[in-house]
């Protein structure tokens, strides 16, 4: 009998919906050992009727985190072949408007619990001398919009932080790639009117007016921004990360993240926040 070539494990954060359900229902139909994690356990069970191995990972708890990992190694066999980090959510608000909670809880999500879950995964990959750790960062790592400065400052100093690790890692075969999409058909605007009411103070607010039309982009169905691409664009991007010989550092999705990175180099910094604000209505789109 021939011996069938080994399942490389990848664990996704953030698979409840959107991206990570997409890209880890798709990597298991190409033959990857998917650990899909949710932060609710009934996203966990719909996984795992889905036949997905699934784990509850809440990136909020060190705890949840540590105990998300064990788990993946139990049902990996102990190695881990990638990381793809997902799992955030954006909280909308004029920067004034952010509490130090706000701001704090939203790093501690898109940041502090990539990183922490990050770290304990390198010393596995170390081991074998290769791995792959996937980021699902942003146009708005490079590229700063008004109204949207919690995400804002998230994304851009996860780069940052992504960056110098990837320097850090240079000879030990671990590969780190940071995708950048546009907008992308999911969830992320309900959830983000969701985390705008819940810590935003509107009505007493200086941008009162900005939020009025503001809300009405967030309760958009369907696409809200031109441009808007499904899911299967961000997994073309993953898929090149895991399997290409040299990965890319970093790989723009959407024609926005193309075009702002571009007028990023040529433009002076005036201009480009001119462009910036046009292009998001001032914080209405």
């Amino acid at each position: 009998m021939q011996k069938t070539k080994e399942k490389r494990a990848i664990l996704i954060t953030g698979c409840s919906s959107g991206i990570g359900y997409h890209v880890a229902v798709e990597l298991d139909k190409l033959g990857y050992q998917v650990i899909a994690s949710a932060r609710k356990m009934q996203d966990v069970q719909k996984l795992q009727k889905l036949g997905l191995s699934s784990v509850q990972l809440d990136l909020d708890d060190t705890e949840s985190i540590r105990n998300a990992f064990q788990q993946t190694l139990e049902i990996s066999g102990g190695s881990l072949y990638a990381l793809f980090n997902n799992g955030a959510y954006g909280q909308p608000g004029a920067v004034e408007d952010l509490s130090r909670e706000t701001l704090r809880a939203q790093l501690e999500t898109n940041l502090l619990g990539w990183h922490e879950l990050t770290s304990l995964v390198l010393p596995v990959m170390r081991e074998k001398s290769e791995g792959r750790v996937i980021y699902n960062s942003s146009i708005l790592g490079f590229a700063a919009m008004p109204y949207r400065g919690a995400y804002n400052c998230s994304k851009f100093a996860l780069e940052g932080l992504v960056d110098t690790l990837r320097m850090e890692l240079k000879g030990t075969g671990i590969f780190l790639s940071l995708i950048e999409p546009g907008p992308i058909l999911s969830n992320f605007r309900k959830n983000a009117m969701a985390k705008f009411f819940q810590n935003i103070d509107a009505d007493n607010s200086f941008h009162k007016a900005q939020y009025d039309a503001m809300k009405k982009r967030l309760k958009t169905e369907g696409p809200a921004a031109p441009f808007t691409l499904p899911p299967d664009a961000v997994l073309k991007r993953v898929l090149h990360a895991l399997e290409s010989k040299k990965p890319k550092i970093r790989y723009p999705v959407t024609v926005p993240t193309f075009v702002f990175a571009f007028l990023k180099r040529i433009l002076t910094h005036r201009a480009l926040d001119r462009l910036l604000m046009l292009s998001s209505g001032d914080g209405k789109r």
